[in-house]
């Protein structure tokens, strides 16, 4: 039976922003993480990570690097407690210069690509899940996908572009205040159900 799930953008979100960072070294988790991640924990909620990393197209890091990636967000996640049961990539730009990623894709954000393909693979129930980040793309891929969402207004959004599906359900300075609307959004509609 489909569950709920809680899709997380990478940079500015679970981590601190390091712009094309593939340096394990150099990953931190961003503020609230620890906290977040331990309710996310306690809550039992499969946790995924939606993330571009157009630095492939563009040429900034090769595919093969965002394997060393994986692992480590996968050790500083469990270090807090939790698991992650998925981390999707978009690895595509259109004005990117390396072949075959230099193209216009259905996965990269805004679009909901990469959280449709992780429903199909792990039957999750969109309409029941989150999608937490860090810029307006990360809120409307989440509409588009069908998932309630939380902006985490830390100033990495610059453009402030509005739109249908660009408004999110809550507004949050950090990850531990986004896990804390999530739960007490899910567990209030719990009980009226």
């Amino acid at each position: 039976m489909p569950r709920a799930a809680v899709f997380l953008d990478k940079d500015g979100t679970l981590l601190a922003d390091v712009p094309y960072n593939i340096d394990p070294l150099l990953m931190r988790l961003a503020p609230g993480a620890h906290e977040a991640l331990r309710i996310f924990a306690a809550l039992d909620v499969p946790l995924y990570v939606i993330s571009n990393q157009s630095g492939v197209a563009l040429g900034k890091f090769a595919n093969d690097a965002l394997t060393a990636v994986d692992k480590r967000l996968r050790e500083l996640v469990h270090d807090c407690g939790a698991t992650l049961s998925g981390i999707y990539w978009c690895t595509h730009h259109p004005d990117g210069t390396v072949a075959p990623y230099n193209r216009p894709c259905d996965c990269r954000k805004p679009a909901p690509g990469m959280l449709l393909h992780a429903a199909r693979e792990h039957a999750i129930s969109l309409v029941e899940s989150w999608f937490i980040g860090d810029i307006l793309d990360d809120v409307e891929a989440g509409h588009r996908a069908g998932c309630r969402t939380v902006l985490i207004d830390n100033g990495n959004e610059t453009v402030w572009r509005r739109g249908p599906f660009r408004e999110p359900d809550h507004v949050v300075t950090n990850l531990h205040q986004a896990a804390l609307a999530t739960q007490q959004s899910t567990f209030r509609r719990e009980l009226t159900s």
